[in-house]
């Protein structure tokens, strides 16, 4: 992929003259900007070349055959600070890849990406990822969700506020988001947002996020009006809400139960 050069411009400096403090009359609707302003506009391409090592796992053929319509519902985990770098084995540590690896078997398709070292979960690249998972594999576009913890806790609520048209559920474990981008959300993701179910967890003595991260969270989309948000709390957890979290089978049946019809992905 070819990238962009430095991006350059023209940049006008006003000096300051005899006179300045003279104003001239505010300049009518429609004239113009008031006073010495001038009116400007910037636009460039940028293109974003971006890299994500992932494992992936996809069920036995047995369990494949059980679906009629031949496709699978697709799951994201996002682990957390402590699993990036360039080793794959260690993003089988927590949450469903360390279930996976001993012996637990999903219906569904398992994508666990690793974050570089020295960052934090991407958005853009973490869409592409998945753009691309859902051309090649056997994917329902209509059954994909997401879920991680810690830092993967709020590279889940990025990812599932930034694109809800997307999304059937996501499940953000002692994480944490703007909630600003759930307050001034356009009309049109309104009510993609009002549609997406949300169950996060945290843990009542967590120190390294506190749980006041996922309230805000959690209140934001009430008020907004979201039809299923949740908040799980344990009262004695500290910051690991995770292992208790991913071992409940009945968060996996929460998540496989929801769909997005109409959910939006490129062909």
């Amino acid at each position: 992929m070819r990238s962009l050069g430095p991006l350059s411009g023209i940049v006008t400096v006003l000096g300051m003259v005899p006179g300045w403090f003279f104003a001239d009359a505010p300049a009518a609707a429609g004239e113009g900007p008031p006073g010495p302003f001038q009116s400007c506009e910037f636009e460039a391409r940028v293109v974003q070349q971006v890299r994500l090592r992932y494992l992936l796992h996809l069920p036995e053929g047995e369990q494949a055959r059980a679906e009629g319509s031949g496709r699978l519902p697709l799951v994201l985990f996002l682990h957390g600070a402590g699993e990036r770098g360039e080793d794959l084995a260690r993003v089988t540590v927590h949450g469903p890849p360390a279930l996976v690896r001993r012996g637990t078997r999903f219906p569904f398709i398992l994508v666990a990406p690793q974050c570089p070292e020295g960052r934090v979960w991407d958005p853009v690249a973490l869409t592409a990822l998945l753009e691309d998972c859902v051309r090649r594999l056997p994917v329902d576009p209509e059954r994909v969700y997401v879920t991680g913890l810690s830092m993967g806790g709020y590279g889940t609520w990025k990812l599932g506020l930034l694109h809800p048209e997307r999304f059937a559920a996501i499940v953000p474990i002692c994480g944490g988001g703007e909630w600003i981008d759930v307050r001034l959300a356009g009309r049109e993701k309104l009510e993609w947002l009002r549609d997406l179910a949300v169950w996060a967890f945290h843990g009542a003595r967590d120190e390294v996020v506190p749980l006041s991260e996922s309230e805000r969270m959690v209140k934001a989309l009430k008020e907004l009006g979201v039809k299923e948000v949740r908040l799980t709390v344990y009262p004695e957890a500290g910051h690991d809400s995770w292992t208790a979290t991913y071992e409940q089978p009945e968060l996996y049946g929460w998540l496989l139960r929801h769909r997005r019809p109409g959910a939006v992905w490129p062909r």
